[in-house]
């Protein structure tokens, strides 16, 4: 009886076991990937025989990596790590512009005086406009050779490289002649065969404002281009005579003409030009001691007036003073719309002393 007892008991706790065991059933670790799929579970169908359900198999565990660098193969630049950089858009600073020297010349800075001469050589010529009523010939040779043009400068330096400047000159000349035709002058006609006396005077008066063009920026180089924007006048004064006929009488008295006023045969005529002008002046400074310069400018208007002027000078520069030695032309030609008018080109060699501030 008790061997029985003892049977059943320890059957019993064998099927307690094995229902228990059957019951329960094995926790995998979750998955490491996110991708991977749920473990199948054992069917329900399986016989209830006292023998263990086969538990489901785990995935086997990722392997961290190593934040080591892999050695690069032989022959190659190993890779440098790459450094995540900034989201937006990257924005640089614009790189400071170098700073060049400013190296200023003689004429550059400061004011200057000067004084110039020439003695021009060229023939003016009066002539009868559109606006006379005249009908004899008006052309007239002016007679004598220029007397020397003596002339100045005053001339400022305005900021890098530009300067104001103002210039001067006159000139004059006389002769005689006897013409060949009835020769109409203002206000006078003189008959053919007429012993005639000529004279004329001319003065010039610029405003100049020289401006750097090129090159820009300077640095040590040592050509400069520059534009010329300029104002001129000029005035020109003629005169005409015939001291060969008889003004007075036998006893010296004065001829008196139907008008009542005492004959004369004297005659003359003003004439001016208010121009702008423009040009191009060169300098090269082939030593800090000598310059080489050269200007033209110009203007005219078509069957009114013209006129413009070129001069190339060098110059030695000895302390504060300044000695140019060159050549200059000259050209003028009053309105031909005016009763007369009168032109003129003068050209000559040139000299010119300059005293400088600095």
């Amino acid at each position: 009886m008790i061997n029985r007892l003892t049977g059943f008991f320890c059957v019993s706790l064998l099927i307690f076991g094995v229902a228990r065991g059957g019951a329960q059933q094995p926790q995998s670790d979750p998955p490491s990937d996110s991708k991977s799929n749920s473990q199948q579970a054992p069917s329900s169908d399986q016989s209830s025989s006292p023998q263990q359900s086969t538990p489901a198999q785990q995935a086997p565990p990722t392997r961290p990596q190593s934040t080591q660098p892999q050695p690069a193969p032989s022959g190659q630049q190993p890779s440098q790590p790459q450094v995540p950089g900034p989201s937006g858009p990257l924005v640089q600073a614009p790189p400071e512009l170098p700073k060049y020297p400013d190296v200023r010349l003689p004429g550059e800075y400061g004011f200057w005086v000067g004084v110039n001469a020439w003695e021009p050589q060229g023939q003016a010529i009066a002539n009868k406009g559109k606006a006379s009523v005249a009908t004899q010939s008006g052309y007239v040779p002016m007679q004598g050779t220029p007397k020397a043009a003596e002339g100045g400068e005053i001339g400022l330096a305005m900021g890098l490289h530009n300067a104001l400047r103002f210039d001067y000159f006159r000139s004059r000349a006389s002769g005689n002649y006897t013409n060949t035709a009835d020769t109409s002058v203002p206000g006078q006609v003189y008959p053919a065969g007429t012993y005639t006396t000529t004279d004329w005077f001319m003065q010039e008066y610029r405003l100049s404002f020289d401006y750097l063009t090129w090159p820009y920026p300077v640095e040590s180089r040592r050509i400069r281009l520059m534009t010329l924007w300029q104002f001129e006048y000029l005035n020109v004064r003629s005169g005409f005579d015939a001291p060969l006929i008889p003004t007075t009488d036998s006893n010296g008295n004065p001829l008196i003409g139907a008008d009542g006023n005492p004959i004369t045969y004297a005659a003359g005529s003003t004439k001016s030009i208010f121009s702008p002008m423009f040009g191009l002046g060169f300098k090269d400074y082939f030593t800090k001691h000598l310059r080489f310069e050269m200007n033209a400018s110009g203007f005219a208007i078509p069957h009114h007036w013209t006129i413009y002027d070129v001069d190339a000078t060098a110059n030695i520069r000895i302390g504060q003073f300044e000695v140019g030695f060159g050549g200059k032309v000259f050209h003028y030609k009053t309105s031909p719309q005016a009763d007369y008018y009168i032109r003129n080109t003068m050209s000559a060699p040139f000299v010119s002393l300059k005293w400088f501030s600095q």
